[in-house]
């Protein structure tokens, strides 16, 4: 019984870093866009992706920072903030890891198709893939709250995606379709790995006539390995709720 305590003590302490780390990247990119401003945005101009121009390569990693103006950075501030945390609060190590791989697809494919030499800046590719990222997670997992989350983060934010297609005039398209090209690519490399052990029937309790107590049939047991509804069941101990 102590393994539903520890999982829940584990979640609680990685969404307290998330929240921590997620609060400090938004300080840091007001930050950014203090000095940005204040220098008439020419670090916009100077550290954005520019398609084709091999200068602009290692500008991947710093474009996301940047804004073109308050309310560019006004509009991405919140999504990345509920994003970004959802995204890093099963594990801060795999976010940061997740933030790279999101960045360099975000970047590359503007990289790589952006026509008319257009600078290109904003953490609005980092908020497609978080958004990814959280949508399929709980699948490769295999794992229900993530799941659950994915479901109802699809459904209030699927008009998301309308900002991801050709055509959508006053936005990268192109960086919010690798964004989240990323985040795909992202829940599947950083899977969890980790095998999770068999949900195993409780003991029968001996010299008892009305039959085994634990059956599969009985409130608060646990399926038996192979059953069905097992891994279902599992994910239920954990969370201290059988």
């Amino acid at each position: 019984m102590d393994r539903p305590t520890s999982d829940a003590q584990v979640m609680v302490a990685e969404a307290r870093k998330a929240f921590f780390v997620m609060f400090g990247f938004l300080a840091l990119v007001w930050l950014v866009q203090l000095a940005n401003f204040a220098d008439d945005y020419a670090p916009a101009r100077e550290y954005g992706v520019v398609s084709g121009d091999l200068g602009s390569l290692p500008h991947l990693l710093t474009a996301p920072f940047l804004h073109w103006s308050w309310a560019h950075i006004e509009s991405n501030s919140g999504p990345l903030f509920i994003f970004g945390f959802l995204a890093a609060y099963r594990g801060v190590l795999r976010f940061l890891g997740l933030s790279l791989l999101v960045a360099v697809t975000s970047g590359l494919a503007v990289w790589l198709f952006e026509g008319g030499n257009a600078e290109t800046v904003g953490a609005s590719g980092l908020i497609f893939g978080y958004f990814g990222y959280v949508v399929v997670r709980g699948l490769f997992d295999r794992h229900l709250i993530d799941t659950l989350i994915g479901v109802v983060m699809a459904a209030s934010f699927a008009y998301l995606l309308t900002v991801a297609v050709p055509g959508t005039p006053g936005v990268s398209w192109l960086a919010h379709l690798g964004g989240l090209a990323g985040g795909l690519l992202g829940a599947w490399l950083f899977r969890d790995r980790t095998r999770r052990p068999s949900a195993k029937t409780p003991p029968a309790s001996s010299g008892s006539s009305g039959g085994s107590a634990g059956t599969s049939g009985s409130p608060g047991s646990i399926a038996p390995a192979g059953h069905p509804r097992a891994d279902l069941h599992k994910e239920l101990g954990d969370l201290g709720l059988l």
